[in-house]
């Protein structure tokens, strides 16, 4: 799946005089298309990442299946990562505010309340599918596994009795989002990119370092590796 080059931005140049500033890159982000007048002021735009998805193609119809399964459990649940991963960002901002170590654990306890309490009754109605695919998308929003979140916001001795009870149901909190190796995990990654093209989603952007044309192009040459 190749980026597209954007090759408007010639015929903008050339009916509408606009000069390209061009910088060396490999993401079209860093793109900028500047306008010059006869004003002083001048002012850049930047472009967006624009990816042409390939039309679907699946071996057969089971293969099919699988995959609008996975679909509609990613977008059912990657609402409660990206909000997790907000929450975890106004939690660790607040934070840096706060000087005292005993005001810092009071204040992390009142919003751990807040989170439980923001989430649990809906986390409730997940399948274990659903939820193995949730802790996946944790790892992708927040770079941390659902594990480490745990232990990081509550303790060691209580991650290790979630991650029990998540074993019970055959969940593993300390599963990782691995799209580079995994097949399963870069279709979901593909499932979520086209839900943000089509708003179907709101965009928000994995903290991994991966390229997801270079993922595209990976796994159009390469025999699938299933998850664990």
């Amino acid at each position: 799946m190749l980026r597209c080059l954007l090759l408007l931005l010639t015929i903008f140049n050339f009916f509408l005089g606009f000069s390209q500033e061009e910088k060396e890159s490999d993401s079209i982000a860093d793109y900028y298309i500047r306008f010059e007048g006869d004003s002083v002021l001048q002012s850049s735009i930047p472009l967006d990442e624009v990816y042409i998805f390939g039309k679907l193609e699946f071996a057969d119809k089971k293969e099919k299946l699988r995959y609008y399964i996975l679909r509609r459990k990613t977008i059912k649940v990657y609402p409660y990562a990206k909000l997790a991963s907000e929450r975890l960002v106004e939690l660790n901002d607040s934070l840096t505010k706060i000087k005292k170590k005993r005001h810092q654990k009071k204040y992390t306890k009142k919003v751990q309340k807040y989170i439980e309490g923001e989430f649990s009754a809906e986390l409730k109605k997940l399948t274990r599918t659903e939820g193995q695919i949730l802790v996946k998308l944790i790892h992708r929003q927040t770079g941390s596994t659902a594990f480490d979140l745990v232990k990081e916001l509550r303790s060691g001795w209580r991650a290790f009795w979630y991650n029990t009870t998540a074993k019970a149901f055959k969940i593993s909190l300390k599963e990782e989002f691995k799209p580079e190796e995994v097949h399963e995990d870069y279709l979901i990654e593909d499932i979520l990119q086209r839900a943000f093209t089509y708003d179907k989603l709101e965009r928000q952007k994995s903290v991994l370092d991966y390229d997801y044309a270079v993922l595209s192009n990976k796994w159009k040459n390469t025999t699938p590796k299933k998850a664990n």
